[in-house]
């Protein structure tokens, strides 16, 4: 008898452990995403909203580096005026709004 009341207890003590264990996950996963993903995902929609709002005439950085005029926007590509008469066709994913050109249309 006092054997199945132990056994009894030691399965409550199991499920509620169970209960406490899917409480952190649940836990664990809200807090990774607010702190890590939603942050994330709203700067990747910021940047590309300016991809989409740039134009011909801004200057524009590329990921590697290299600053430059846009010359003429395609669909998935666009071509930089680097130098005189030196233009550079780039995808358009690695292309980021030069950051004078960014804070001069925040002061706007």
């Amino acid at each position: 008898m006092l054997d199945l009341i132990l056994l009894q207890a030691t399965q409550a003590q199991g499920q509620g452990s169970q209960w406490s264990f899917w409480i952190m996950m649940i836990l664990i996963f809200v807090v990774f995403y607010f702190f890590m993903i939603r942050p994330q995902t709203k700067k990747q929609k910021e940047l590309q909203k300016q991809r989409d709002e740039m134009k011909k005439g801004d200057k524009v950085v590329t990921a590697g580096g290299i600053y430059g005029e846009i010359k003429e926007i395609q669909e998935n590509t666009i071509l930089l005026t680097v130098a005189k008469e030196v233009t550079i066709k780039v995808d358009k994913q690695s292309v980021y709004i030069a950051a004078e050109d960014a804070q001069a249309s925040a002061q706007k």
